[in-house]
């Protein structure tokens, strides 16, 4: 689904509802359950209430396809979810969309999910400026077409007015003119395979762990995501060592949350992909 146009202001599987990246994270307090298409009480709705809420101040640090898979699990208590949109680009890095059938629901969801701390930062929740797709396509299936042209318009209208983009314009600019262009070249980092080249696995491989780091202290911190098996360290070389899930996709949630943690409040610990054994 094509993004929704966000309002004016700035600023899984079930989901990994309220999770804190810290060796022993206190409790957090869950949204309030809800039955499953339970109707909200007869509150008198916004103005501009709609039945996409737009979310900002979301976790960067969690993929695209984690992030919507935990919404959806965290929203769906209040009713169906028609869809959920969250982009990796720049411009929507930390923003999603979720839609409901109604701006009832939507309101509910927003009302009782607001500041809520999914992947330990509080959701900023509003209504989004108009409908989705997939909204259109379920209440106004004949008029989707046209509702999809006249967002295509608004985005090339906006193109070159976007704040964003004309900061990082207004900033390169400056730094042509200041002779930035000129600069030396950074040094090259030496080459190395990147993580997301190599294949999935249930094994993580840590990197740059304080030397003092004990296995208790490891299990805390990865016991906050499912499906943990074992964790393993290294007798003769206490910088590394190897956390085992029982399957992929929970080494790949820990791995996006803990990936540069200071654990030490220092030094940012590494947790990369194992190399699968030939």
């Amino acid at each position: 689904m094509a993004e929704v146009s966000a309002p004016p202001t700035v600023g899984a599987q079930d989901a990994m509802q309220g999770v804190v990246l810290t060796p022993n994270p206190p409790d957090l307090a869950q949204p309030a359950p809800v039955p499953a298409g339970a109707a909200p009480g007869p509150e008198t709705l916004d103005e501009n209430a709609c039945e996409t809420l737009y979310i900002q101040n979301l976790n960067e640090k969690i993929k695209p396809d984690v992030m919507k898979a935990s919404l959806r699990g965290l929203f769906k208590a209040y009713g169906e979810v028609l869809d959920v949109v969250a982009h990796s680009n720049l411009r929507m890095r930390g923003q999603a969309f979720v839609s409901f059938e109604s701006p009832e629901v939507a309101k509910k969801a927003m009302a009782e999910v607001q500041r809520f701390p999914l992947y330990s930062k509080p959701m900023q929740i509003s209504f989004a400026r108009t409908p989705s797709d997939a909204v259109v396509q379920k209440k106004d299936p004949n008029n989707l077409e046209a509702h999809k042209q006249r967002r295509q318009e608004h985005k090339k209208a906006t193109r070159y007015t976007n704040p964003l983009k004309a900061k990082y314009r207004a900033k390169r600019l400056a730094a042509e003119i200041d002779g930035g262009a000129a600069l030396p070249a950074a040094k090259r980092p030496a080459v190395q395979m990147p993580d997301e080249y190599l294949p999935p696995n249930k094994i993580l491989f840590l990197q740059n762990l304080p030397e003092t780091v004990t296995k208790d202290q490891l299990m805390s911190l990865f016991s906050q995501y499912p499906n943990l098996y074992e964790v393993r360290l290294i007798p003769t070389k206490k910088d590394i060592a190897f956390v085992e899930f029982m399957d992929e996709g929970s080494a790949g949630v820990a791995k996006d949350a803990l990936h540069n943690y200071k654990l030490d409040g220092e030094n940012k610990i590494k947790v990369l992909t194992a190399v699968p054994l030939a």
